[in-house]
């Protein structure tokens, strides 16, 4: 249920804080007051449409939140509408879109009134009405079109004509061969080539390098020589010992270095054949690095790929015939389920009709009338339409409908169905009504209160008795701007505003008394029994 609602700069609302109690909520104060701004804050919290016209004078922007509480957790919509720019919207203090906030509110609040949007205008809606009202299983329709959309899927990934398909085979077969008969050894095999081209391609220069250095180190008076004289030179004493000791260490190093020197400049050897051999080679390799990867690692994850598919398109006709098989038997267990599934809201249609219609004539629409159409494979389409008397032919909902009656017509259907969203809104349900329709109305919304949270703006003293909370709207002028604030009405206060209601003085014994009488009847027209 919606526990909490903070609104800032919204019309003639400031700043206002309102704590809702389960059951039905009565939101009632003078002509003007602002009632009605409450309802547009939940509706701009669940995602509607801002205008600028709807800020404050004296304020830039407005500011919504409502914290709801389902099932013991607690989720809090936050929604801030500056006069220029865009809104900004917050799931739980996090970033979210006004889509968002609809998409969640949708399960949250169910809002009728005469400007919004109701639910029940929209063919999914009405749909999902009479699937719950008949308890329509559509769990098995729904795994079958599933399966039929995976399989509409496959086949489109298998996609073109034969002679897309002969082409791309034709390539993929090309590229297969060219990278395999390269016979490329390994992703970094241009890299070992790069260096061995290298060493042949200056194989004198490396040769006499090596040399240069062997000489250096071994020729007499060379390093080896000088070191060898150093550790002479130190070959005192104890004092010495440890130097002398590390120069023979690079004796022994300089040794080996001496020996790979001369076994490099040994093999250095010139090979113009293998020198081509291997500039071909690269060559070869870098050709295929720019048509399949910028590395021959990626050359090689291409020549993979491209096998997988190439053995798909090569098993193209087995696959599609056997998807086509597929497609054909799940098409006729489809259509035999959608004929099931038809039938069934077919024959509950004329159910829900005959149980809604039963309801209006207590809610001020005696003479209107509803029906139910049924269309579509499955029954998908489904319809209601409406006519509010007699003669007047049927119509959808959406056409000839006004919004108090499609209000009250939301409320005959929330009182047939079992189940809806756990906060349901009405602004102005109950206008144009009155006398034994006003009290109809208000002992239906106090039933409908008992089964979950009911906000309702009205007018009608016999709906405010019936609530289990009363929120009073009121205003007041301060220099040019006006200020209106919502607060929860005690017992005492509650007889008095409801004697405002009925007699427009809430002062008068008389209208105290009745409004104390009709508070007392309404609690025992609404606890005697439950609709």
């Amino acid at each position: 249920m919606l526990s909490e609602l903070h609104i800032e700069g919204l019309g003639v609302i400031s700043n206002s804080t309102v704590l809702f109690e389960d059951g039905l909520v009565a939101i009632t104060g003078e002509t003007g007051a602002g009632k009605t701004m409450i309802v547009e804050a939940i509706d701009l919290l669940l995602g509607e449409r801002f205008e600028a016209s709807m800020l404050r004078a004296d304020c830039d922007e407005a500011r919504i939140d409502g914290r709801f509480e389902i099932e013991g957790k607690e989720i809090v919509l936050s929604r801030v509408m500056p006069r220029t720019g865009r809104s900004r919207a917050y799931i739980d203090g996090r970033l979210a879109t006004a889509a968002q906030l609809s998409e969640i509110g949708a399960g949250l609040v169910d809002l009728h009134g005469q400007n919004a949007q109701h639910s029940i205008i929209r063919m999914g809606a009405q749909r999902a009405a009479l699937d719950q009202f008949g308890k329509v299983d559509l769990s098995r329709l729904r795994e079958l079109r599933a399966s039929l959309t995976e399989i509409d899927a496959s086949l489109a990934t298998l996609g073109g004509d034969a002679r897309s398909r002969a082409r791309e085979i034709d390539l993929l077969k090309f590229q297969i061969n060219e990278i395999e008969s390269a016979g490329i050894t390994s992703g970094d095999e241009d890299v070992h080539l790069d260096a061995e081209e290298d060493r042949l391609s200056k194989a004198t220069q490396y040769r006499q390098s090596f040399l240069n250095a062997y000489g250096l180190l071994s020729d007499e008076d060379g390093a080896l020589d000088k070191v060898h004289g150093a550790i002479a030179a130190l070959g005192l004493g104890s004092a010495t010992e440890e130097l002398a000791n590390k120069l023979r260490g690079i004796v022994a190093e300089l040794d080996d270095a001496v020996a790979e020197l001369r076994a490099e400049s040994e093999s250095v050897e010139e090979d113009p054949e293998r020198l081509e051999e291997i500039r071909r080679r690269r060559h070869l390799l870098r050709d295929l690095r720019r048509k399949y990867g910028e590395r021959l690692e990626d050359v090689l994850a291409y020549f993979s790929e491209a096998s997988t598919r190439l053995n798909e398109m090569l098993s193209h006709d087995a696959r599609v015939a056997k998807l086509e098989a597929n497609r054909s038997v799940a098409l006729e267990e489809l259509a035999k389920e959608e004929l099931k599934v038809l039938a069934v809201r077919k024959k509950v249609a004329p159910k829900l009709a005959t149980a809604v219609n039963a309801l209006l004539p207590g809610l001020a629409l005696a003479n209107a009338r509803i029906e139910i159409q049924v269309q579509g494979n499955a029954g998908d389409e489904v319809e209601i339409r409406f006519s509010a008397n007699p003669g007047m032919p049927m119509q959808p909902l959406s056409k000839v409908a006004s919004g108090g009656e499609t209000s009250r017509l939301m409320l005959a259907m929330n009182l047939v169905l079992t189940t809806s969203p756990p906060t349901l809104v009405f602004d102005e349900v109950d206008a144009g009504i009155g006398g034994d329709a006003a009290n109809t109305v208000a002992e239906a919304l106090g039933k409908l209160g008992l089964s979950r949270q009911v906000l309702v703006v009205t007018h009608l003293p016999q709906v405010a008795a019936s609530a289990s909370q009363q929120v009073f709207v009121s205003k007041r002028v301060e220099g040019k701007m006006t200020f209106a604030e919502a607060n929860t009405l005690s017992s005492s206060e509650r007889i008095a505003e409801i004697a405002r209601m009925l007699s427009g003085d809430a002062q008068s014994k008389t209208a105290l008394a009745h409004a104390k009488e009709i508070i007392n009847a309404a609690r025992t027209r609404i606890e005697g029994r439950v609709i």
